[in-house]
């Protein structure tokens, strides 16, 4: 009896209390604390996909090789966001130099599309799916170019161990299990697609073994003939001709003629730290905006937990994408003053359109949704490090699986604008507008930290809050990325008709009731929608050793040695 009464207690206390345990560190809402190693790092969405990357570190790989090795695992691991059918953007700091790189690795639509092909069929914006919005992939010519700069192994080798996996299996993993099973029903009628991923009916479940043999012998072919392997040859011919044969417009030259482009990251300075992302056509440079903004204001003064600070974050970002709608595009096709949207001056300026007792109603971008997506960096014992992302966009793509192949290509030309007169109107061989951005901090010159969120739209948005609850807020890396997150969803538009209301504000639970109904008082539409918030990963670098965190919303992991 004694000892149920004290398990009662027990049960109890966990209960009422709002968690499981109470942490003796550090604020209770971390899921672990940082992981710490002094030889490398590295932080992925697989936890399988993280000790790939560790395996090559300490094989006397660099944080590059890492970081190609740890992808291409995930394509295979986490199809729901990524793989060789998508875009890879990165931001590499080279410790021989001191100098950061990097890389657009996304491609653009195909040459022979045109915005009069949409206006005869009568469509007035580029479909979701299907072989339209089907774009050049550039992952894997984004890993040979890596590769070449700033490699080590040989490239071959970074594909062995996925090849393993995809023909011996690996057991699914919770949460790819739960999208998988939602992509289920949008793909199930799309040629290939059965063939790879449904057995007796169902997507693969949480723990299943799961192989992709046609996955395996992409990557060995790929893996012996580099750049060649994917965009001539074979591989090359099966992916165009599929996808004309569904209605598409991706032509053998097309793939033939793709290279992705070394481009320098730009920074703004948020309180004595350098946060850099690449510019346009990605979306990277919101970010920037937005906390060019709130640097006008004392954020430490208004707390994490206040509607004060809520509201003023959600007000700044509505300003700032509505210059993400009128400015971002691809810089080959049209002139983008990035400078002057990421400058102190035009911050001032625009922060002076903020109403701190009441939201507003502000034009924004009206196309963009929520995509899935993966981030990894990676940290080596030479002191490089890398920030990489990489998407298919719209959750596993477009559902157009070339045949025998393995892999789904990506639906990114659905970013593409119909209007002429837009900067991200449809043009062939131009790259779309892009939400994946991957991002790096430095101070004094020195690397202090690379990270990325994973999620759409919400990337920008996110990146700003994980530099705020750190330099702001005081929390640690970890803590970073495991606090309650604010994502604002759409606002006010120009249409023929009417103008929309403002869009809806999605609050984690962690904030409490409390403030939801002081945002609901002046004018906030509230709304929690799942699996908006991102999906976070990181590495800082103090005093000589690396620390490591992990989205706790995600199956990632972060490991150190």
């Amino acid at each position: 009896m004694m000892n149920r009464a004290l398990g009662f207690i027990l049960l109890l206390t966990m209960t009422t209390s709002g968690y499981g345990y109470d942490r003796i560190t550090g604020e209770k809402f971390a899921s672990r604390s940082e992981v710490i190693g002094e030889n490398g790092m590295v932080a992925t969405s697989h936890p399988l996909a993280t000790q790939i990357g560790l395996d090559i570190l300490k094989q006397g790989g660099t944080a590059v090789d890492a970081a190609i090795a740890a992808n291409i695992a995930l394509g295979l691991m986490e199809p729901t966001g990524n793989g060789i059918g998508g875009d890879l953007f990165a931001i590499i700091w080279d410790a021989k130099t001191k100098k950061l790189h990097g890389l657009n690795a996304s491609g653009p639509a195909p040459k022979n599309l045109s915005i009069e092909y949409f206006q005869r069929q009568g469509l007035k914006k580029i479909p979701s799916y299907g072989p339209l919005p089907v774009t050049v992939p550039g992952a894997v010519d984004g890993w040979v170019k890596l590769h070449e700069k700033f490699g080590k192994l040989e490239f071959a080798s970074l594909f062995e161990p996925t090849i393993k996996y995809a023909e011996k299996g690996f057991p699914v993993t919770e949460t790819i299990a739960y999208y998988l099973d939602r992509s289920q029903k949008r793909f199930e009628n799309y040629p290939n697609f059965n063939e790879v991923w449904v057995k007796n009916g169902k997507m693969p479940q949480k723990g299943e073994i799961f192989k992709n043999p046609q996955l395996a012998s992409t990557l060995r072919t790929i893996a012996g003939k580099g750049r060649a392997g994917f965009y001539e040859g074979k591989i090359a011919k099966t992916m165009a001709d599929f996808v004309q044969s569904q209605g598409g417009f991706l032509t053998y030259d097309d793939l033939a003629g793709f290279h992705s482009e070394w481009t320098p990251p730009v920074s703004s300075n948020y309180r004595g730290y350098d946060v850099w992302e690449l510019p346009p056509n990605g979306q990277g440079i919101a970010a920037l905006q937005i906390l060019n903004i709130l640097e006008n204001y004392d954020l430490k003064k208004m707390g994490l937990y206040s509607s004060e600070y809520i509201h003023l974050f959600t007000e700044t970002k509505k300003i700032v994408f509505a210059d993400r709608a009128k400015y971002y595009a691809d810089p080959n096709f049209t002139d983008i003053p990035v400078n002057e949207l990421i400058s102190k001056s035009y911050a001032k300026e625009r922060a002076k359109l903020i109403n701190l007792d009441k939201a507003s109603k502000t034009d924004d971008a009206g196309i963009l949704k929520s995509g899935d997506t993966i981030y990894l960096t990676v940290a080596d014992k030479f002191g490089n490090m890398v920030s990489l992302i990489q998407s298919n966009y719209r959750g596993m793509g477009s559902g157009m699986m070339p045949t025998g192949l393995g892999f789904m290509l990506q639906d990114r030309g659905e970013l593409f604008s119909l209007d002429k007169n837009h900067k991200n109107a449809l043009e062939g061989g131009k790259r779309p507008f892009h939400t994946i951005i991957p991002a790096f901090v430095t101070k004094d010159g020195e690397p202090f930290m690379s990270f990325g969120v994973m999620g759409g739209a919400t990337q920008p948005q996110a990146h700003a809050q994980i530099i705020i609850n750190m330099i702001d807020f005081g929390l640690n890396l970890q803590e970073a990325g495991d606090a309650p997150r604010i994502v604002h969803s759409g606002s006010s538009q120009p249409t023929d008709e009417v103008m929309l209301d403002g869009g809806t504000l999605s609050i984690e639970s962690g904030f409490g009731k409390a403030i939801e109904d002081e945002l609901a008082a002046i004018g906030h539409a509230i709304k929690y929608e799942r699996g908006i918030f991102g999906g976070y990963q990181a590495i800082m670098l103090k005093n000589g050793v690396y620390y490591g965190a992990s989205e706790t919303r995600k199956d990632g992991q972060a490991a150190g040695y």
